[in-house]
């Protein structure tokens, strides 16, 4: 068992990056609701009270008893944990002249402070809040100012607990992670997590969960669900066996290319080629959710037909990952939206689960795949949709449309690839929009298709940037997608952002 820091989430969008900023300094963490403290884990070292939509002053606001913590463990509250500790201890927190937003600079920095260590005065911080902390409780000392903010950062005296009313979380706040790994010497936390560490303890913990028993598991080619296969396969070898379902909504060539890059990595897989079960099911379907639901059920209903071919299987894997599970709590402590990857199979197949990442950031897993040995380009492998390409042909699908969005597809990303530019981006592909235009090849006038190219930057997926890919790298993919793909004769690059467009355009 790790030793590890615990996140008490008020609902801050960043508190995710909380977590993830503490994971890369080699410190086991995990995000629990600001009314779930786990009172009674002795691996618990330290608490970090995040951000929040709220003002400390709204009547909805987050207010735990946090008398059996402060005290105890060493903690760390940030922007309204900072405020809270404040004004439940008798201290003011009011609305700002102005909302203190953006970039400021440490003026006044109490350079005895251990949380402090090794950080200039003058060092650039990023404020987020409509509220400030006006009045301080008499045990409480300032250690840090900006030009606007007295009470920037402070001490509790006669306690180990630090509060700052910025963000050092985020990417902003130039010496965040200097912060946070002072505040986690002063834990006294080990810092002892690493992918190699967590490989050999999943592994070790999966033998003793699993046993002799079987699983089974569904393949989707991507990052997650591979990366579990190989954690799966260490532990249990032959007792594992995989799916792969090709829908016929895949990328060009991408069933035999996975097969293959599968059959590396010494898994037991079964590959189901179900493209026209799956193309009769969709035929004449154009509502994007309908699309999306009758892929979901075609691809339970085949895997359900694999499994029940096999004997003796008693559990499910699944490659659910760390920020499946949070959102799938509101930190009131209802459920928002279901984390299963594969909505209904448990139950329908009455299995166990087991999910060896559920622990992971995206990042991590990616870690773990490389730390496995697995092949670089299955690590970093854009994202894509479950539906696939179904959500990519706007209107109803027909193999004919697949063949025209999969051979435009295949000619952006092999370009993307060879320019050096696949890593730069998180995710690209072609749609194939309902929309013909007058083109003229030769002599002839042409009335045909129209391909669009979206190409996105982004973090976490929860906001993207459109890519600003060369101008002259664009043109020669167009030119090639028209010249070499029978039915396209115009190609647009969507320059939409993230909001208020989504990433994919159904």
């Amino acid at each position: 068992m790790h030793e590890k820091i615990i996140i008490l989430d008020f609902g801050s969008q960043t508190t995710q990056l909380i977590g993830r900023r503490v994971r890369d300094l080699n410190t086991y963490c995990e995000i629990v609701p600001y009314n779930k403290f786990p009172f009674g884990d002795t691996t618990v070292k330290g608490v970090i009270l995040s951000g929040s939509p709220f003002s400390v002053n709204d009547a909805q606001s987050f207010k735990p008893d946090l008398s059996q913590i402060r005290g105890k463990y060493p903690v760390l509250g940030i922007c309204y944990g900072a405020q809270y500790l404040a004004y439940s201890s008798g201290g003011k927190v009011e609305k700002g002249d102005s909302r203190e937003y953006g970039r400021a600079h440490l003026d006044k920095i109490n350079a005895n402070e251990p949380l402090f260590d090794g950080i200039p005065e003058g060092t650039q911080v990023w404020m987020s809040h409509g509220d400030t902390i006006t009045y301080l409780p008499d045990n409480f000392e300032v250690i840090a100012s900006t030009k606007d903010v007295k009470n920037a950062a402070y001490k509790i005296n006669g306690e180990t607990t630090w509060a700052v009313q910025y963000h050092p979380e985020v990417f902003h706040t130039t010496d965040g992670t200097r912060l946070l790994s002072n505040f986690l010497n002063m834990c006294g936390v080990k810092r002892d997590w690493s992918p190699v560490s967590f490989i050999e303890s999943t592994v070790a913990e999966l033998k003793q969960q699993l046993g002799d028993d079987k699983v089974i598991l569904a393949l989707s080619g991507g990052v997650d669900s591979s990366v579990t296969a190989v954690l799966l396969n260490r532990a249990i070898g032959k007792n594992l066996t995989c799916i792969f379902v090709d829908h016929g909504l895949l990328r060009k060539n991408e069933f035999e290319q996975v097969l293959k890059d599968y059959e590396h990595l010494g898994l037991n897989v079964i590959g189901i080629n179900a493209r026209d079960r799956f193309y009769k099911a969709l035929a004449g379907v154009t509502d994007p959710e309908q699309k999306r639901k009758i892929i979901g059920k075609g691809f339970i209903d085949v895997f359900d037909e694999e499994a029940h071919k096999l004997n003796n299987i008693k559990w499910l894997g699944q490659g659910t990952i760390y920020p499946d599970i949070i959102e799938s709590l509101s930190i009131t402590g209802t459920v928002i939206k279901s984390h299963h990857n594969v909505g209904g199979l448990p139950e329908k197949m009455n299995l166990k689960l087991v999910e060896p990442l559920r622990l992971l950031f995206k990042d991590e897993v990616r870690k773990v795949g490389l730390e496995l040995g697995m092949m670089e380009h299955l690590i970093k492998r854009h994202p894509f949709p479950g539906p696939g390409l179904g959500i990519r042909i706007l209107g109803d699908i027909t193999p004919e449309k697949v063949e025209i969005v999969q051979n435009a597809d295949d000619i952006f990303i092999r370009a993307l690839r060879e320019h050096k530019l696949y890593d730069q981006v998180w995710q690209a592909g072609a749609i194939l929009l309902p929309v013909q235009s007058v083109g003229v090849m030769g002599d002839e006038r042409t009335y045909e298709n129209t391909i669009a190219l979206r190409s996105v930057t982004s973090t976490d997926a929860m906001t993207a940037d459109w890519a600003h890919l060369p101008y002259e790298f664009l043109a020669k993919v167009s030119n090639e997608i028209i010249n070499k793909v029978k039915g396209v004769n115009r190609v647009v690059y969507d320059i939409s952002s993230k909001p208020p467009a989504t990433i994919e355009w159904e």
